[in-house]
C-alpha cells in the first residue's frame, strides 16, 4: 500500500489541477471578456453576475492542489516553485488585483472608475491563466535542475517555447470556456452573440491544448493516453456541434471533456514523473524519489476521503442554488455606494 500511495496522491494533484482549470477556468475567461466582449457597462456586469457566486470558492481548488503538491510531494513544490518564482509571483499579484477589481468596480457610479476596475479585470484574469499554463506545462515538459533539484541559469530560464505554449493554451481554453459558460447562463443577445463568437474561435483556440498533449504524448506517452488524445479531440468537435444544434449543456459538457482528456493524456504520459530536468534524466523529480513518507500520505488520505466529497457536495449545492439564467433586464440601474 505504501508503494501505491504516491502514485494515489500523484492523481489526486492531476484531478485537481483539471478541477481548477475547469471551473476556474470559465470565470478568468468572463474576466478576459469584460474587455474582449462586452460592448455597454450593463453588459459587463452582466458578466460578472454570472460569476458572482462562485468565482471565489472555484479558486480554492488552486489552494487545494498547490497545498496538496507541498504535502504529499514536498521536492516537487521546492522546486517548480522556486524555478518558477516570477510567474508565480505574477499569478498571486493578478488574483490579488482581479479579486479586488471585483469587490470595488460597483463602489461608485463613474465611468473612469469602472474602466480601471475593469482593466484590472481583464490584467489580472489573463495574467493568471497565461501564468498557471506555463507552469503546468513546464511541470510537464521539463526545467534545467540539477541533481539537488535545484534552478540552473538565471530567473527567467523558465522562458521557453513550452512555457509559452500552455500559456496560450490555457488563455484561450479559458476564453472559450468562458463562451460556452455565457451561453449556458444568460438569455437574450448576448447570448446569441456568445455563441456566435464561439462557434467561429473554438475550432482554433483549443489546438494549443491538443498540440501541448501531442507533444508530451511523443515524448513520452503510451498507447492509452494516446486514446485519451484522441478522445480529447473528439470531445471538443463534439463541443461545437452541441453548440452548433443549440445544446447549450451538452456543448459545455464536451468541451469540459476535451480539457480533462488532454489533461490525463499529459499526466498520464509523463508519469511516474513529476518533474523531469532537461538537463540529465538521472535528475527527474519522479513519484518515488518526491514523495512524503509512507505515514505522511496515509493521513493525508485519510483527511481527503472526508473532506473531498463535502468540497464537492458544497460547491455543487453552490452552482444548483444559482442555476437560472441571467438577462440584462435582471442587471439594476448602476448607483454609488460611497460619495463621489
Amino acid at each position: 500500500m505504501s508503494e501505491l500511495l504516491p502514485t494515489i496522491w500523484f492523481t489526486l494533484v492531476a484531478v485537481l489541477w483539471t478541477g481548477y482549470l475547469f471551473l476556474e477556468g470559465f470565470d478568468l475567461g468572463v474576466g478576459m471578456l469584460m474587455k474582449l466582449f462586452a460592448r455597454t457597462d450593463r453588459e459587463r456586469r452582466l458578466l460578472l453576475n454570472t460569476v458572482g457566486p462562485v468565482w471565489d470558492g472555484n479558486e480554492v481548488w488552486l489552494v487545494t492542489a498547490i497545498g496538496a503538491t507541498l504535502a504529499a510531494f514536498p521536492l516537487w513544490y521546492a522546486s517548480l516553485l522556486s524555478t518558477l518564482y516570477v510567474p508565480f509571483v505574477l499569478v498571486l499579484l493578478g488574483l490579488i488585483f482581479r479579486a479586488v477589481a471585483f469587490e470595488y468596480r460597483g463602489k461608485m457610479n463613474n465611468d473612469q472608475w469602472r474602466q480601471r476596475w475593469d482593466l484590472a479585470i481583464f490584467l489580472g484574469s489573463f495574467t493568471s491563466a497565461a501564468g498557471i499554463g506555463a507552469a503546468l506545462a513546464l511541470t510537464t515538459t521539463g526545467l534545467p535542475l540539477n541533481e539537488n533539484g535545484d534552478r540552473v541559469g538565471g530567473p527567467f530560464v523558465w522562458l521557453t517555447f513550452d512555457a509559452l505554449l500552455g500559456a496560450a493554451a490555457v488563455v484561450l481554453f479559458c476564453l472559450v470556456h468562458a463562451l460556452a459558460f455565457l451561453v449556458l447562463k444568460t438569455d437574450g443577445p448576448i447570448r446569441e452573440r456568445a455563441r456566435g463568437l464561439l462557434l467561429r474561435t473554438l475550432p482554433v483556440a483549443v489546438v494549443p491544448l491538443l498540440v501541448w498533449a501531442a507533444r508530451v504524448y511523443i515524448a513520452d506517452g503510451t498507447a492509452w493516453t494516446g486514446l485519451l488524445l484522441l478522445a480529447a479531440v473528439g470531445a471538443a468537435a463534439a463541443s461545437w456541434f452541441a453548440q452548433r444544434a443549440g445544446r447549450d449543456g451538452w456543448g459545455f459538457s464536451w468541451l469540459g471533456a476535451a480539457l480533462a482528456a488532454s489533461l490525463a493524456c499529459i499526466f498520464g504520459s509523463v508519469y511516474p514523473v513529476v518533474l523531469p530536468s532537461t538537463l540529465d534524466e538521472a535528475f527527474n523529480l519522479t513519484v518515488e524519489n518526491a514523495s512524503s513518507s509512507p505515514y505522511t500520505l496515509g493521513l493525508m488520505s485519510i483527511v481527503a476521503a472526508f473532506g473531498v466529497p463535502l468540497v464537492l457536495a458544497y460547491q455543487g449545492w453552490t452552482y444548483w442554488v444559482f442555476r437560472k439564467r441571467v438577462t440584462e433586464q435582471s442587471i439594476p440601474d448602476a448607483h454609488s455606494v460611497v460619495p463621489l
